[in-house]
């Protein structure tokens, strides 16, 4: 095995503790500019929205005002006769203005849902184009639940934030400015009163807003890192339980899981004073007015129905405060995901290719490698001054301990990384002018780690080949040694690979090498590809290997010296350069670095 870049850094167990680290600072307004920059084409839909949530909000604050009317007049009828007409006709306007009141909520409400949807439909395809556009050393440093949370916890977030928020700061905010107007317009004395009450409501959402923004960031990051650490130890379950280290993955897990317990009681904690606060301010509010209010009416100055009309401002004027910290809130919250987001998708992509050549010629498959250097870091050199050659046709072995930088050569010829220096070149065109996917069409790889997924066992042989007959699956399933399993699955090719579907690690290898097989491309890859089946099958898949790599270029990573002894130039590696070259005889008549790796294998075994 080769030198490979490491992963951040996890510690013995999982991510250190975090809490002491100090946290980026998240500037709201720049967050949400990247998010509605991003998207647009969906600004028209939510100015209608907005332009909806204010005229449907001015609708419910007029009626107060006509409340007051009615009020008023049933209190002058006492006396006189109440106008029965007069009432009705005030009643008609009041549900003609409440029904529009409800349209006009109902189609902003449609409209922002539609937005939330289209918002995280657009990201999440942003993200997965994003990761076929980064380069490979990226994923090096994060980890894949890291990015799966940003695919979905962050994403989710920022359309919630959109569906609710956005359209809960404008209702509340039409709805205080109408109520503050209305109010202003029927007596200054009350309107005082109730203002003063409200002033401590928005002092201290203003304080708070500010102490807790950070707290958000830590809860995103603190979501990302324990996503991260499940994927992992899920997908390494049985490592784990083999080595005993379920506890101590526990431990780290239950560390992780605090961290965002801490971070997100925090940040709700501290957010969820905004919702009793404005409570207790608006019934406040309440007693200030009715106060004032009573004071006014002994005096006087003012009518019963104002107090009345009043009532219902104080509750339009103190309830949105409350709605308006509680959509801050998601905003703050939608903020940080969008931060995490839009970080991943301005990551620096893989230089554009667009210019290069779009055809090749017919590939016969003379592969050079022209002191080719290159390391992962500028400060640790993997592949030092590598030169070798491959002839059309040839099997070229790589051996060498692990670390020597076998599968580092691979990476490299397949354009996973560039190199610092030299060149590869195939049939003498340099794999630089070539696209990345020029390259790979020229090559089949069975690697050490198999890769199924869940869908039909025909899906899965023929991954990425279009137009392989029931034949061509029979010919290779008896070339691999995989015909007798096939006979024995309920529906054959068409029996669904899932979690209940029991594969031994070697018919896993057989599979994916009999898709390798089908692909039929002019090169061939195989990292250690026999090195979870037993020597029976690895026999079987030997004969057939040998039969595929006929007339092909095959580049074959060997740990097992033995099964690589007829190849036609065996690289030896050690500390990435190459220290000899050759046939197998001719190598073991060297008597040197070679010979002692090949019978140091007999003298383990012995």
């Amino acid at each position: 095995m080769s030198t490979q870049p490491q992963p951040r850094h996890r510690g013995p167990h999982g991510p250190g503790p975090r809490l002491g680290v100090p946290t980026e600072k998240v500037d709201l307004r720049a967050s949400w500019g990247r998010i509605l920059g991003f998207n647009k084409k969906f600004i028209p839909m939510i100015v209608v929205a907005v332009i909806a949530a204010a005229f449907g909000s001015v609708l419910m604050i007029l009626g107060p005002d006509r409340l007051k009317e009615i009020t008023n007049l049933i209190a002058e009828g006492f006396m006189t006769g109440i106008d029965m007409n007069r009432i009705w006709d005030i009643v008609r306007a009041l549900i003609i203005m409440y029904a529009g009141s409800f349209v006009l909520s109902f189609l902003q409400h449609w409209l922002l849902a539609t937005v939330n949807q289209r918002i995280s439909q657009s990201l999440r395809s942003a993200i997965q184009a994003k990761i076929h556009r980064l380069p490979m050393a990226y994923f090096n440093g994060v980890s894949t639940g890291d990015v799966l949370s940003r695919m979905t916890n962050d994403i989710d977030t920022i359309g919630q934030s959109f569906n609710q928020a956005i359209g809960m700061l404008f209702t509340s905010v039409a709805m205080f400015v109408g109520a503050l107007v209305m109010m202003l317009k029927t007596n200054l004395t009350m309107t005082a009163a109730a203002a003063i009450a409200s002033l401590v409501g928005f002092l201290l959402m203003q304080f708070i807003m500010k102490h807790s923004q950070h707290y958000f960031t830590d809860q995103q990051r603190d979501l990302g890192d324990i996503n991260g650490h499940v994927e992992e130890i899920f997908t390494n379950h049985t490592t784990v339980k083999v080595y005993n280290e379920a506890a101590n993955e526990a431990k780290a897990f239950d560390k992780m899981n605090e961290h965002l317990r801490q971070s997100a009681f925090r940040a709700q904690g501290m957010s969820g004073l905004m919702m009793p606060l404005m409570q207790f301010i608006g019934n406040f509010g309440y007693v200030a007015v009715c106060v004032t209010g009573a004071w006014l009416a002994i005096d006087g100055q003012i009518k019963v129905g104002v107090i009345v009309a009043f009532m219902l401002y104080v509750r339009y004027f103190t309830q949105p405060l409350s709605q308006i910290a509680q959509a801050f809130q998601s905003l703050q919250l939608a903020g940080a995901a969008g931060n995490r987001v839009f970080d991943f998708l301005g990551a620096d992509d893989m230089p554009d290719e667009a210019d290069k050549q779009k055809s090749l010629p017919k590939i016969e498959g003379a592969v050079a490698f022209d002191h080719v250097q290159f390391g992962y870091s500028p400060d640790k050199i993997i592949i030092h001054d590598f030169s070798a050659s491959a002839k059309p046709g040839q099997k070229i072995a790589i051996v060498g301990p692990t670390g020597a930088g076998k599968t580092t050569l691979i990476n490299l010829l397949m354009r996973f990384y560039e190199v610092d220096s030299g060149r590869i070149t195939i049939d003498g065109i340099d794999t630089r002018d070539m696209t990345r996917e020029q390259v790979h069409d020229q090559f089949c790889m069975v690697l050490q780690e198999t890769w199924l997924f869940e869908g039909t066992l025909r899906e899965n042989l023929t991954f990425g080949t279009d137009g392989i007959s029931d034949g061509q699956l029979d010919q290779v399933c008896r070339a691999v040694g995989l015909d007798h399993f096939v006979a024995t699955l309920p529906k054959g090719y068409d029996t669904m690979l899932d979690d209940k579907t029991e594969l031994s690690q070697g018919q896993r290898q057989q599979l994916t090498i009999a898709r390798a097989m089908l692909e039929n491309k002019p090169m061939l890859i195989l990292d250690e590809a026999t090195s979870s089946v037993d020597t029976r099958t690895e026999q079987q898949i030997q004969r057939a290997m040998d039969e595929l790599m006929t007339g092909r270029t095959a580049f074959v990573i060997a740990h097992r010296l033995s099964t690589i002894r007829d190849a036609d130039l065996i690289l030896v590696l050690r500390d990435g350069d190459v220290v000899e070259s050759g046939t197998h005889e001719e190598l073991l008549a060297q008597n040197g670095f070679y010979a002692d790796l090949y019978m140091s294998q007999f003298d383990t075994a012995a």
